[in-house]
């Protein structure tokens, strides 16, 4: 018999058993297609220096006037700014308080600590920051400079109590001195989310209707999801469920020392690298006291602006302020971003679920929010700022801010900014949302019903159509609203965890073609499985990878993800796992469906394969040469198993200007009625594409 190219068609599809699947591909891991081929995908590398806390779920990249490269994650704990490869910590303070002696010790020989802050509103594992006076009270082992800085809530004990654990055991006199601690200057950073969905059971846990009547229902508790974008170079950004902030990138992005004069008005100077100009918002951090005038927390404006010197004010271009009576400690320039409530309009929102800035027309636009005068949040209602003002928000003759509710849904889940539109989808809908000018300024169009989507970042744009997951399939728009024809459909939502339905994530690979969705396996609370459309080859493909987070090249070299370790690496850089800087290699393979000799009807004796591969871009090693497994396993009948498989590793040999060398043969001696073709690698250093490997096939009997 002449030699048989194996060739199959391109993409993996398991919507059928395995025989009815003749001719493709049914299984793989960490592969991709290019030119109908299947190919290893890239490895990955650190991209940060250090490491964030938490589980991030949200990454963001932007460029600013003075070309600094930022990426902003938001954890279920943090918010940060990565730049250069290491994190600055900005989350948001929910409020700032003066407590007068809540530090208090129960008996000697502990380091945990009470403290009394009527209505504290924090949750177990949220931030708080201390500083002040001088420490009055305890005075044993629990000293000042113990109960400064930053610390953990570790428990609730009441809404007026909680407690953190010091870096110190107490002693007798610090029982005897408490209460103490004096006047103590209280942040309280945005509280924490859970890190996984989180069953919530009872009355009122679920939606209306949900169970059996005066049984309760069940629901989760949401995930701590952070939303952000850039204003033109600085950021607007904030957590699910909570306030918008605003952080101006003129400011650094660590606290930045500062000397401030007691003087008619005060004077803040800076270090000479630095300077803000008029109308930049601050806020102050200190170890001790500020002067009589400042305090911790509060939003300022920066006015009288000259080189690194400048005063501040209460309102934008208003009076500098007069500082007067005595400080201590180190003034900072707090990093922090500012909550646009109160800024300079009351009417501001207090809650929002995910927010967009529009690009051309520059509007700060809210999905899901409080209604104007409220303070209930509204799941359904779009709200959005004055153009250019992201600040203003109240309606007016002489602005363009507003709202409109929508109708189909009980929540808007997402929202993506597409080249004419805003597409806007809710648990039930999707819409078209559209900058008409005044005096409607934006309209909405209702593009379908009866649509799910997963999650609120299970949404991407690509080559102009939007893509998302839905809760049990795919759907794409392109001017209409169509479901996306998957050769993975059953595989993918019959092992899909729905329970951590939020934990869904989008990304695109515009390198490759491709669009990504992360999510969690049946029988996992963390993100463990991948699934991929290739928009150009019109494929899918599938694998696993424990991921978080994702964000395509844009403005850096490779695509960024989120790892549970805590750390954002290079996506398809190298060709291994250098996640902890070592060359750790990557499992990837592909099987393909079963084959066979016409029908089946007669056995299928195979001698020998030839190959057909490239490792072009593989790492030669002085210990490794690259090299990739090709095995035959074949079958007595369809879903009989598989019998002994057949098949020797294919290696890389000298390469030469024209052509590349491999193994020239693999000798298998394998019979089946039906066969599998493998080909995989386990070793570090290696990548390959198949091409049209060969084999020496004859017919050999039915028996």
């Amino acid at each position: 018999m002449p030699l048989q190219k194996i060739l199959f068609k391109p993409g993996v599809n398991r919507e059928n058993t395995r025989y009815t699947t003749e001719g493709g591909w049914y299984e793989c891991d960490k592969i991709r297609f290019r030119q109908g081929t299947p190919e290893k995908i890239g490895g990955w590398t650190r991209f940060s220096v250090n490491q964030f806390v938490g589980v991030c779920r949200s990454l963001w990249n932007w460029a600013t006037l003075k070309g600094q490269n930022l990426v902003s994650a938001g954890t279920d704990k943090k918010f940060y700014i990565n730049q250069g490869g290491y994190f600055f910590d900005i989350t948001p303070i929910r409020s700032t308080v003066v407590l007068t002696n809540p530090f208090s010790v129960a008996s000697a020989g502990i380091s945990i600590v009470t403290v009394a802050d009527t209505d504290h509103g924090c949750v177990v594992g949220s931030y708080v920051t201390y500083s002040g006076a001088g420490i009055v009270g305890l005075g044993g082992n629990i000293t000042a400079a113990k109960l400064k800085g930053e610390f953990v809530i570790t428990a609730i004990i009441d809404d007026n109590t909680y407690t953190i654990t010091v870096d110190a055991v107490s002693n007798a006199t610090d029982v005897s001195g408490s209460p103490g601690g004096g006047t103590v200057v209280t942040q309280y950073q945005v509280n924490v989310g859970p890190a996984t969905q989180a069953p919530l059971n009872g009355w009122g846990a679920g939606p209306w209707g949900a169970g059996v009547w005066g049984v309760g229902a069940t629901a989760t508790n949401p995930l701590q999801l952070w939303n952000a974008r850039n204003f033109g170079q600085d950021l607007i950004y904030g957590a699910r469920g909570q306030g918008v902030y605003y952080w101006n990138a003129e400011k650094a992005v660590e606290p930045v020392q500062v000397t401030i004069t007691i003087a008619a008005p005060g004077v803040i100077t800076m270090p000479v690298e630095y300077s803000l100009p008029n109308g930049t918002l601050v806020q102050f951090e200190s170890t001790g006291a500020l002067p009589t005038g400042l305090a911790v927390g509060a939003t300022y404006f920066v006015v009288s602006a000259s080189a690194n010197n400048f005063s501040v004010s209460s309102t934008i271009a208003g009076p500098p302020i007069t500082t007067s009576g005595m400080q201590s400690g180190l003034q900072f320039i707090s990093q922090r971003g500012v909550n646009i409530y109160g800024v300079e309009d009351v009417n501001a929102p207090i809650l929002h679920n995910y927010l967009l800035v529009s690009d051309s027309s520059r509007f700060v636009i809210l999905f899901g929010s409080n209604e104007f005068e409220g303070e209930a949040l509204d799941p359904m209602l779009i709200r959005w700022s004055d153009q250019e003002s992201p600040f203003v928000w109240t309606p007016a003759a002489t602005n363009q801010a507003g709202s409109i509710r929508l109708s189909i849904g009980s929540e808007i889940v997402a929202a993506i900014q597409t080249r004419q539109e805003i597409v806007v989808l809710t648990d039930e809908a999707v819409y078209s949302m559209q900058y008409l000018g005044p005096p409607f300024v934006w309209g909405i169009q209702s593009l379908g019903d009866n649509i799910s989507v997963a999650g609120p970042n299970a949404v991407s744009l690509a080559s102009g159509v939007v893509y998302w997951m839905g809760v049990d399939k795919f759907y794409m728009y392109d001017g209409r609203v169509q479901t996306l024809s998957c050769d993975l459909r059953r595989f993918i939502f019959n092992n899909f965890n729905k329970s951590q339905n939020q934990q869904v994530f989008s990304g695109t690979n515009e390198g490759f073609n491709e669009v990504w969705w992360f999510y969690c396996s049946a029988n996992s609370t963390v993100v463990d499985r991948y699934v991929v459309f290739n928009y150009l080859e019109n494929v899918w493909y599938y694998g696993s990878m424990e991921r978080s987070a994702w964000l395509d090249s844009g403005l850096l070299d490779f695509p960024i993800a989120a790892t549970y370790s805590r750390n954002i690496v290079n996506q398809e850089e190298g060709v291994d796992d250098a996640e902890n800087y070592g060359q750790e290699p990557i499992e990837a393979y592909i099987s393909s469906s079963e084959f066979d000799i016409g029908d089946g009807h007669n056995f299928g004796f195979i001698w020998r394969m030839l190959p057909d591969i490239t490792f072009n871009g593989s790492s030669l090693s002085a210990v490794d040469t690259p090299q990739v497994e090709m095995t035959l396993y074949p079958l007595q009948n369809s879903g009989s198993g598989t019998g002994t498989p057949a098949g020797a590793p294919v290696t890389e040999g000298a390469t030469y200007v024209i052509t590349e060398e491999f193994t020239g043969q693999i000798y298998t001696r394998v019979r089946g009625r039906q066969l599998i073709f493998k080909v995989g690698s386990t070793r570090a250093g290696t990548t390959w594409q198949l091409g049209a490997p060969r084999i020496d096939i004859r017919q050999d009997g039915r028996r």
